[in-house]
């Protein structure tokens, strides 16, 4: 039997070929780490669920940010949990709040660029993402109260940007969110800060242990009426393309790797750098597989960033950042 084998792909696998033709570079710039800062602590706290996460306290935030910086990562992303949590969500704007504190610390002590989390559900007592008032059915359960929110959420925004931040994140999935930030930031003189919104944010089972270690689970009921229903694509795009129009200048995705094919086309239909949170569910399975002898942890950390990657993302927050980040190429 003859064979036409005049194309041969694995002649360009062999060693020394196969870098020369890889299509897709995971590089230390394209990471994000997440850093906690816990305003209730003066002592390093380990976050059960996320083996080599911590909770840090306030005064040792720039010094976990260098041992970040150390391992050739450049930007983190900054979540607090405060010292005292209320209805209104108040500590999340307040000019010495935990994510304040912090940032103006490690912008003034490191070279980091920073990144702030814009949201209320870590300093609200009820942990929603936002103001709560009375469901339109009269039927006794509350809600959140969409347009209220946003004035606390522009409020948090400048307070973030008066500390330092080099980049606002929000996070709540409020509808509006990017303008209404957007006009505050303006109003208040940050027209140079940018906004990397969470743009498609689905209401997932992946997020459990990051609630652990934010503090930030709602007390009643969950976020499915404001973050969005796993099945739904068109939704998705939707929800970017207002944000585009709102002035977003980075488009988030969240979760990751169950949702490659919306970092796909949303990195396709839009001009913006496309962001990836390879959230705290995905970390886990990792570690948990790996401590069970079933995959090499780097291995299989490197195979799901490098995905993400490839999928369409330019930048990743990822909780294995750090520990990646000294094999990568800056």
């Amino acid at each position: 039997m003859e064979h036409d084998l005049t194309r041969r792909p694995r002649r360009l696998r062999r060693d020394g070929l196969r870098n020369l033709v890889s299509e897709t570079t995971l590089h230390a710039s394209d990471l994000i780490a997440p850093i906690f800062v816990d305003a209730t602590t003066d002592e390093r706290v380990a976050i059960p669920s996320m083996p080599g996460h911590e909770r840090v306290p306030v005064e040792e935030a720039t010094a976990r940010v260098e041992e970040v910086l150390s391992s050739g990562i450049e930007t983190v992303i900054i979540f607090g949990i405060p010292a005292s949590k209320d209805a209104e969500g108040t500590r999340a704007w307040a000019d010495d709040g935990v994510v304040q504190r912090a940032t103006r610390a490690i912008t003034t002590e490191t070279t980091a660029t920073v990144i702030t989390d814009v949201c209320m559900c870590e300093y609200t007592d009820h942990g929603h993402c936002g103001i709560l008032e009375p469901d339109a059915r009269n039927d006794g359960t509350l809600t959140v109260a969409n347009d209220p929110t946003l004035d606390r959420l522009g409020e948090i925004a400048v307070s973030h940007a008066d500390a330092g931040a080099d980049m606002v994140a929000p996070s709540s999935m409020t509808d509006g969110m990017v303008g209404a930030i957007r006009d505050t930031l303006d109003g208040a003189g940050y027209a140079s800060v940018p906004i990397m919104s969470y743009a498609a944010k689905y209401e997932s089972s992946f997020y459990g242990p990051f609630r652990d270690a934010a503090d930030g689970a709602p007390a009643f009921g969950d976020r499915r009426h404001y973050q969005m229903d796993p099945a739904n694509t068109t939704e998705a795009l939707e929800e970017v393309r207002l944000d585009v129009e709102q002035g977003a200048d980075v488009l988030m995705i969240k979760p990751a790797l169950p949702y490659l094919d919306i970092i796909s086309e949303i990195d396709a239909e839009f001009s913006q750098p496309v962001a990836a949170y390879n959230v705290s569910g995905e970390y886990a399975m990792l570690q948990a597989a790996a401590d069970r002898g079933w995959l090499d942890l780097e291995a299989s950390a490197h195979e799901s960033l490098l995905s993400i990657k490839r999928a369409g993302a330019d930048l990743i927050l990822s909780y294995f950042a750090e520990q990646l980040a000294p094999s990568l190429p800056a």
